[in-house]
């Protein structure tokens, strides 16, 4: 049963190959050549939200570095897109996989490391002890810190991936049991996964933006 639950989750196709994949490639041929050509309202709405997490990146950084908020609204549009594309039936929710999660997450949080350690390395040991802690306390705090920040990658992959995991295990376990209730708990089955797709839409957003903002934060004190 747990098997062929999980199946969905499974890249692999019945040619052998992961071209399940390919589904974070549809983008480029779902929106239109006119979507950045000629403005329409839904270039407009897009615009309207780039520039609202611009501003918002912007402010979370600090400092005025040019560009630097194009990474991360980057990073929130294909998560985003990719999160929406896994509530369609049939199509693969690249997402819930720890190899495209891990991917994003460490060679960002490296970069930042790197750069923060070469470039700031006095600043990099102040953040290793909060300031005002006793000194009894240094080593423990150092070590807590140390630890905390090396798990940063997992917990940014694990918190997407499971999200994503977690709402379509419901949506596939309910869906599963349509065929053998009666009519009546079939009608209450539909209302329920229609709400549940909503939550999950929500999800598919709030998610994505989790992910953003806090590889924000993260960057802001490597700066």
């Amino acid at each position: 049963m747990m098997t062929n639950l999980f199946s969905t989750f499974d890249p692999s196709t019945s040619f052998n190959l992961s071209l399940n994949w390919m589904s974070t490639m549809l983008g480029l041929m779902l929106i239109p050549t006119s979507f950045w050509l000629i403005p329409s309202r839904y270039s407009f709405i897009w615009n309207k939200i780039l520039l609202t997490l611009h501003i918002e990146f912007k402010t979370l950084i600090g400092k005025n570095i040019s560009g630097m908020t194009l990474i991360f609204i980057s990073l929130f549009s294909m998560i985003v897109f990719n999160n929406f594309l896994g509530l369609f039936p049939y199509i693969f929710t690249s997402t819930s996989h720890l190899t495209l999660t891990l991917t994003l997450a460490l060679p960002l949080w490296l970069s930042f490391m790197i750069y923060g350690w070469i470039n700031h390395t006095t600043h990099m040991f102040a953040h290793l002890v909060p300031q005002g802690t006793p000194s009894v306390l240094m080593p423990f705090m150092v070590l807590i810190e140390t630890i905390s920040n090396i798990i940063r990658p997992g917990t940014l992959a694990v918190r997407l991936a499971a999200n994503m995991i977690a709402g379509h295990l419901l949506l596939t376990l309910l869906g599963n049991t349509g065929p053998s209730v009666s009519f009546l708990m079939l009608n209450i089955l539909i209302i329920i996964q229609i709400l549940l797709l909503i939550l999950e839409s929500a999800v598919s957003i709030i998610q994505s933006y989790v992910f953003a903002v806090l590889s924000t934060l993260y960057s802001s004190e490597v700066i």
